[in-house]
């Protein structure tokens, strides 16, 4: 059964939201129904700001029509996960492509493939994506060869590595759908993305080892079904994350924070950032999502 890449938008044309489901025109039912029950990854095209890269992964469930919309369909995906680092769709040192039929034989790029919105996906060229986005947090047999930083924000896959026997894959795929592998990506992500400071207060931390003392928080909880993505959390420090949690402070639609001041005390909230405001992301692909915010205002504040 082949995987495959579905293409998305942070402000989509269709009703996506790549947590939950991906909308998509009768052209690529047949795409979807050969991947369903498998993996998938999620790439985000450069166009309205788009990174030109892999983002993350999750597993299609299932296919059902659109009631409003005819012939187009919604693809429904569970499992999702966001890589700790984007994974551009092309390495140009040594012009390597994790898609391999993305790139022709005289070494430029497929515009015509490269225009699908979904794509089939071959197993070894999605475990090549995967180490690559889980870098940082994947077992170091795993590991991409030349791991980047955060001047160079995804980690280099070196083309013609030996990928690992079919059961080591299983394996993988196993992890990470796991809550301790998840836990660690979730918060690798978060932290790269809000610069290891909290997002309510402004501290930055980073004990002798070199460890971020800033925690990763969903906005809405895992238990609550919340997803393992960066627009579903922030960074924040012990007691934010306590507050945060407790619904003793909340976030607004244009990230302006809502404080229970009855029930906060009062020296803690002089740590709050004094515009009142969320310190968000550089890239608006991490800017809290709307959705996230209003469950958490619903459901778990108290002002």
């Amino acid at each position: 059964m082949p995987k495959a890449v579905l293409t998305t938008r942070v402000d989509p044309a269709y009703d996506d939201l790549p947590e939950v489901r991906y909308h998509f025109p009768h052209t690529y039912l047949n795409a979807i129904n050969d991947a369903l029950g498998d993996w998938i990854v999620y790439y985000e095209p450069r166009r309205s700001g788009g990174r030109q890269s892999y983002f993350a992964t999750a597993r299609l469930v299932r296919v059902e029509p659109d009631p409003v919309n005819e012939r187009h369909y919604y693809a429904f995906v569970e499992d999702y996960l966001e890589f700790d680092r984007a994974v551009p769709f092309r390495v140009r040192e040594g012009g390597f492509y994790y898609e391999r039929l993305l790139q022709k034989p005289d070494g430029s790029t497929n515009k015509g493939r490269f225009g699908r919105s979904v794509r089939l996906l071959e197993d070894a060229e999605y475990y090549q994506i995967l180490a690559a986005g889980f870098a940082t947090v994947i077992e170091p047999r795993y590991r991409p060869l030349a791991p980047g930083g955060r001047d160079v924000p995804t980690p280099v896959v070196v083309p013609g590595d030996p990928m690992e026997p079919e059961e080591q894959r299983r394996q993988i795929i196993t992890r990470i759908s796991r809550r301790p592998f998840r836990d660690r990506a979730f918060a690798s992500a978060i932290k790269f993305a809000y610069e290891d400071t909290c997002a309510f207060s402004g501290i930055r931390i980073i004990n002798g080892g070199g460890r971020s003392e800033v925690q990763a928080a969903h906005i809405r909880p895992v238990s609550d079904h919340g997803p393992d993505s960066v627009r579903n959390g922030v960074a924040l420090c012990g007691t934010m994350h306590w507050m945060f949690d407790r619904g003793l402070i909340s976030i607004d639609d244009d990230f302006s924070l809502l404080v229970d001041e009855k029930s906060m005390p009062g020296n803690v909230l002089r740590l709050v950032n004094r515009d009142r405001r969320l310190r968000l992301p550089d890239l608006r692909q991490h800017h809290p999502h709307r959705q996230f915010l209003k469950y958490h205002r619903k459901h778990v504040f108290k002002g």
